[in-house]
């Protein structure tokens, strides 16, 4: 048996299929893309990510795990940020959308460099989310007093 069908052997024919994102899952979905884009997913924004969403909404820690799994699945299959953003616009007050911009300065600020590409995914969701650059100020020092 050849390595490629072997390993077929040990992949699901039919993987679980992705629950549709609401705001939720759009937040975790948009943390998981700002955290991936400089090509540096590191344990410290995944354990960023799990707090962030066991505290926002309320879960145990296996539980926001499992959340953020989900959630790295909805970030490979979805083609851009803004349909994330516009669920959170759409599904959320401006303070909790202000919340979620904070959230994404958190992960940009997590490793100690703020990347372009992160930046650039935060920039297009705050206009996403109807937030003005004046908001996107607010939040990142917000961020940065949550971090210190």
């Amino acid at each position: 048996m050849g390595l490629f069908r072997l390993l077929d052997v040990f992949r699901d024919k039919h993987p679980e299929p992705l629950p549709a994102p609401d705001a939720k899952l759009a937040l975790g979905a948009l943390l998981v893309r700002v955290a991936k884009s400089d090509k540096d997913y590191s344990a410290q924004e995944i354990g960023l990510i799990d707090r962030i969403l066991a505290q926002h909404f309320g879960l145990k820690p296996i539980e926001a795990a499992k959340m953020r799994a989900t959630c790295e699945k909805l970030h490979a299959a979805a083609p851009d940020s803004d349909r994330f953003a516009k669920l959170i616009r759409d599904g959320l007050p401006r303070s909790d959308r202000m919340e979620a911009l904070t959230d994404l300065w958190m992960v940009v600020l997590a490793d100690g460099r703020q990347d372009a590409a992160e930046v650039a995914i935060v920039d297009t969701a705050r206009i996403a989310m109807g937030l003005a650059e004046e908001d996107s100020s607010q939040a990142r020092a917000e961020a940065m007093r949550n971090l210190a």
